[in-house]
């Protein structure tokens, strides 16, 4: 009986083992950015690296047009459950109408979905699912499976995941994924923190 028991903690210790997500890659940004990034329309004098962090001014512009938009290219969708993590802090109160900063999806080239933490009407939000907000600091999380995402969230990256939305995406096509920041104001110095950029790969 004890030899069927110390089997069967085993078992389940190796099931919850392999249970556990894949860091596919992260980026704590000390130093440095790590290595596979690329910027879309980079304006040097207006991002930095800072006490383990990316910090981005975020500038005027609208998501075809958003500078300082930091991409990678996205695992294969269609070979798992995938996971994209990042925490963003906004240094300054959003002020600009649509000020915002998350993970923007582009799918052969172009912007094809964002999940933002985002100024509206002077209150903020997380978009998609237009879930009011409080705090300065969230983390973001985007899963992707195929041609299906959930946007979810954590106010001060404390507590259990909420979900915001899910939805579709067009299908697999040259994906990228990008943390970025737009809709900054024209005439102020608004800097926005990323924290801790991750891809998991999830249990299935």
């Amino acid at each position: 009986m004890i030899a069927s028991v110390v089997v069967l903690c085993v078992a389940a210790a190796g099931l919850s083992a392999a249970a556990e997500p894949v860091v596919v890659f992260e980026d704590c940004f000390e130093g440095k950015l790590a290595e596979g990034w690329s910027w879309l329309r980079e304006n040097e004098k207006t991002w930095r690296i800072r006490d383990g962090a990316l910090e981005i001014c975020v500038e005027p512009g609208v998501a075809a047009t958003v500078k300082n938009a930091l991409v990678r290219p996205a695992p294969d969708r269609t070979t798992g459950t995938y996971a994209f993590e990042v925490t963003v802090t906004f240094l300054t109160a959003p002020t600009q109408q649509f000020e915002q900063a998350g993970i923007t999806w582009y799918n052969q080239g172009k912007p094809v979905f964002k999940l933002v933490h985002e100024n509206i009407d002077g209150k903020t939000y997380i978009i998609p699912g237009r879930k009011e907000t409080n705090t300065k600091t969230m983390q973001l999380r985007l899963i992707v499976a195929g041609n299906n995402w959930t946007a979810q969230f954590r106010p001060d990256a404390q507590g259990e995941f909420q979900t915001a939305a899910t939805g579709k995406l067009p299908p697999p096509g040259e994906d990228q994924v990008s943390i970025q920041c737009y809709n900054g104001p024209p005439n102020a110095e608004h800097w926005i923190r990323f924290d801790d950029f991750r891809i998991l790969k999830l249990a299935e």
